[in-house]
């Protein structure tokens, strides 16, 4: 996956085995990433998500956040929802490679997101 490279931050590059290949060696489990920095994340488990795990995203005031909750699509908490919406950020919840690929196509476009996104074999 690559982004226009006029667009800028951080691009999944590809899988590898559970993980997100960001560039050419490295590879992290669960990450953070805004439309300029990615951050390695150990995720709380998808019932637990809040607002605080996510405080890097919300502080950089995207549009919405996808959520990528790992090999199969699970909702995300009513309440971490609607706190988010309040702020005026959408949610979008999908498996964590749909997450992935959506990521670089908004990016390409210059959109400014946030995305958590949990280990593929969650």
């Amino acid at each position: 996956m690559q982004a226009d490279p006029q667009s800028g931050g951080p691009i999944v590059r590809g899988f590898v085995g559970s993980g997100f290949r960001l560039d050419e060696e490295r590879v992290v489990a669960a990450l953070l990433m805004t439309h300029e920095t990615a951050t390695e994340w150990s995720p709380p488990p998808i019932a637990s998500l809040d607002m605080a795990s996510l405080a890097i995203l919300v502080d950089a005031q995207p549009e919405f956040i996808l959520i990528g909750t790992g090999a199969t699509l699970v909702r995300p908490p009513v309440t971490l929802v609607n706190a988010l919406e309040a702020q005026g950020i959408g949610v979008e919840a999908m498996d964590s490679r749909a997450a992935a690929r959506a990521w670089g196509v908004l990016r390409g476009e210059g959109r400014v997101i946030g995305a958590a996104l949990y280990p593929l074999d969650a």
